[in-house]
């Protein structure tokens, strides 16, 4: 099957960090020819990915153009909460997750009853105590130190998907964000 016929998910919640990506590019170069018959990549009626999106982008990176037909199969018979459901649990004891992607595109109950540990959205029963610490701050600047953060950003309607496939690609790019909205900030002040 041409890879250009399969199509990656776009709402893939996975992740694989660079060092983990590297490991399973030469993975994939010394051991799949035996590896995807055996663990092969799992496309819909549409050839959209529902596993297998790091190994089709391995695949991609190691110049792949075609691949055996059975490194690939194709379900026909899931509805849209099964590919769901596939997706996550094929997924469940790997890698890292992309949490903005599960917290905006996914139910959390479903995620649960999947098998994926999510956050807590219940406050009842959380202990506050800690928050009248006096040094509370410097305790919080210690363990923060080297730890990114994060703000919300407001878009409007129809602005919405294109920022959210803008921030996809630059992070799927290796590229941190953050700093680009940074310098963009920093310019359009200096105009100012």
């Amino acid at each position: 099957m041409k890879l250009s016929k399969i199509k990656p998910n776009p709402n893939n919640p996975r992740l694989v960090k660079d060092d983990k990506f590297s490991k399973l590019v030469e993975s994939l170069k010394s051991f799949g020819e035996k590896m995807m018959p055996l663990r092969p990549m799992v496309i819909d009626e549409n050839n959209i990915l529902l596993g297998g999106n790091m190994r089709y982008k391995a695949l991609k990176e190691l110049g792949y153009k075609e691949v055996p037909d059975t490194w690939v199969k194709q379900v026909l018979d899931l509805t849209e909460e099964e590919k769901q459901e596939f997706i996550i649990k094929d997924n469940v004891g790997f890698g890292a997750w992309d949490w903005d992607t599960l917290a905006n595109e996914w139910d959390t109950d479903n995620l649960e009853n999947w098998g994926l540990e999510v956050w807590n959205t219940e406050t009842e029963n959380i202990d506050y105590s800690l928050l009248d610490d006096a040094d509370l701050d410097g305790e919080l600047g210690e363990m923060t130190s080297n730890v990114k953060k994060a703000i919300q950003i407001e878009f409007n309607l129809e602005d919405y998907e294109e920022a959210k496939e803008l921030v996809k690609f630059w992070r799927d790019n290796g590229t941190y964000v953050g700093s680009l909205l940074i310098e963009k900030l920093k310019h359009e002040k200096k105009i100012l």
